[in-house]
Order: C-alpha cells, then structure tokens, then sequence
C-alpha cells in the first residue's frame, strides 16, 4: 500500500525569489519557491505560479517575468510584502528598490541576481501554471549567500495556502493551547500567531508583554500587516 509522508518534501532543495511581471500600466510580483534553469542553451527558467494569484494572471497577459534571486538579508517583514499580500490591494513597490527592465520590473532590494524572460511556453498543472521563459537579461547584484528555503522555514515562515509546498499540517495556524496564560492573537493575512511569552524582540516587544499593551504601529512581523489586522486565537 503506497504512503505520502509530507515531511520527505522538506528535504528538496529550493530558493525563495520574487516573480514580477508588468501588463499595461499595472506592475505586480508575488514570492515564490519554484525557479529553476531548464536549458542552457538556449538559456531558459521555468516558474511555477498558482492561479489565484494576481502575478499568475498578469504572466499569462503579458508573457513575460521577471526573477529577484533573494539574499539571506532579506527579513520577515519583506518576505512577507510578497508572499502574503496581494498586489489587489496594495502596491507591493512603494518603498522598495527596482529598476526598470526592458519589459518588466526587477526587484533589487535585498536581491543577488535578477533575471528577465518572455514566456515560449506554459502549462496547466490543475493549481497552478508553470511558465517556461526564454531569458533576454541577466544581471549579478552582489556576492551574498542565498535565501534557502530551509533558512526561511528556520525563522518559523510559513507558506501560504497557494504555494507548491503548502502543507495543511504545517502552514496553518498555531493549536492554541496554552492555558490560562496570556492570550495569544493571530494574523488575518499570513497566520503569524503573536506569543506575549514570547513577545517580539526584533521589534523591541520584550518578552512577557499583553497584546494590548503593544504599540499601535507595531506591524506583524511576518507579512508586515498592522496591529488591527490581528484577532483574538480560539
């Protein structure tokens, strides 16, 4: 009898970087894990988009992408900029470095290499839809250890439901127990789940302090979301 133990896909390797495309005016980009080089010559990358997201549908208009390769500098807060919000409703631009490629933007904060393609193929895989881009530009940044996957997970990320490696056993919200000690409050956007034991010292939240008593333009610490976007954990 055949078995699926989700824990064996942990140990593929991947990436984190971020997508970008431009349809008309409107520019957007979405984190992703699924990036890799499928020939050399000629010299192209396949990405792996879910179709709900807005870049997935924006990819499909314009055939073209671009790739960030992201360094290990990036932090919580920005990889939660793109993995977590959607272009929908904010401008995921404001206050991040780019550059204009020739067809689409190119995300250069926090980024190695950056990557420009036009689509020569997609296919339709149920969830998802993987592009195929032949690449027209290619540019390394800076020398920098890349942001692995297994790194991002070591800072308790989360993927979202619309990743490729979205695991419900995992990717969801915390249990909630605890007893009677403080409560904890969770994240609408991204499931971060706000511990007073624990507090947030990267924000200078000091362990032991009520979500009540946060400062009010304390943000999540994972999608960058504000304080009111946090509700009371069942």
């Amino acid at each position: 009898m055949s078995s699926i133990d989700r824990k064996a896909f942990r140990d593929i390797s991947y990436g984190l970087y971020i997508i970008t495309t431009k349809h008309g005016e409107v520019i957007n980009g979405q984190l992703a894990n699924t990036v890799f080089q499928v020939t050399s010559n000629p010299q192209r990358l396949a990405v792996c988009l879910n179709k709900k997201n807005y870049t997935c549908e924006l990819v499909e208009k314009s055939k073209r992408f671009g790739v960030s390769v992201l360094a290990d500098t990036a932090d919580m807060k920005f990889i939660g900029l793109w993995g977590f919000r959607s272009g929908r409703e904010i401008n995921k631009f404001d206050n991040v470095d780019y550059k204009e490629g020739e067809f689409v933007p190119l995300v250069t904060s926090n980024s190695m290499s950056c990557f420009e393609s036009e689509v020569i193929e997609h296919i339709d895989i149920d969830t998802h839809m993987m592009f195929v881009g032949e690449v027209i530009n290619a540019e390394h940044i800076r020398n920098d250890n890349p942001l692995t996957y297994a790194l991002y997970h070591a800072r308790k990320g989360r993927e979202p439901e619309t990743a490729p490696t979205y695991n419900p056993e995992t990717g969801s919200v915390g249990s909630g127990k605890g007893g009677d000690k403080m409560k904890k409050y969770v994240c609408n956007i991204c499931g971060y789940v706000y511990d007073p034991e624990k507090g947030d010292p990267d924000q200078d939240v000091k362990p032991g302090t009520p979500f009540d008593e946060i400062p009010e333009d304390w943000v999540c610490p994972l999608c960058g979301a504000p304080k009111d976007d946090f509700s009371p954990q069942d």
